[in-house]
């Protein structure tokens, strides 16, 4: 069976995206027309290339499968938080301690090491092994930044079927790229038609 190809499908970032790596994260599983869902980390080697392309991991770190799953798992608990603030609702409590168990997984500040060559520096441990931990801490923290920042009353649900996708509403747009807007101008035209069409008979 062939690997999916490692490419991005051809839809620009979300307005916010580039801005919020948690906005990029939550639309790292793309819904298309037809039922099809592309994942950006559905396999160990698309899920480094997608943090490696966000500065959250070397070219090399070696990704397996458990460390691709944890990070869908942290996709999937960001975007209920997203959904929830977006409809106005109350967070699920597991997303919540998610994000939360993310953040402090990791040291946040520098550590004091001494050794005889240096005498006291301080130093952020990263071994190979909590890349993914790191990745995740960034991404949760990224997460509690957005939801509480004057932005978060833009965060908003791609207007146009069946997209899946967050952004951050710009003016009136309502649609995450022009493509899902071209396709809900279209579905309201035909649905206008149908209607016009319906009552002649």
């Amino acid at each position: 069976m062939k690997e999916p190809a490692m490419e991005e499908p051809a839809l620009p970032p979300a307005q916010g995206e580039e801005e919020h790596l948690s906005l990029a994260l939550a639309n790292s599983a793309i819904a298309m027309p037809g039922g099809l869902t592309i994942d950006l980390l559905g396999t160990p080697a698309q899920a480094n290339h997608w943090l490696t392309e966000r500065g959250l991991a070397p070219v090399d770190a070696g990704m397996r499968e458990m460390c691709a799953a944890q990070l869908r798992s942290m996709r999937e608990q960001i975007r209920s938080l997203f959904a929830s603030r977006a409809a106005g609702l109350p967070a699920l409590p597991a997303a919540v301690t998610a994000v939360n168990d993310a953040m402090t997984r990791v040291p946040t500040a520098p550590l004091l090491q001494w050794d005889e060559k240096n005498g006291p520096y301080r130093v952020t441990p990263h071994p190979t092994s909590e890349i993914v931990d790191h990745a995740m801490a960034a991404l949760a923290a990224d997460a509690a930044d957005l939801l509480t920042s004057p932005d978060a009353g833009r965060l908003t649900a791609c207007g146009s079927t069946p997209c899946n996708r967050f952004l951050l509403r710009h003016g009136r747009r309502q649609w995450c790229s022009t493509r899902c807007g071209d396709r809900a101008r279209a579905a309201r035209a035909y649905a206008r038609r149908t209607r016009s069409g319906s009552e002649t008979d």
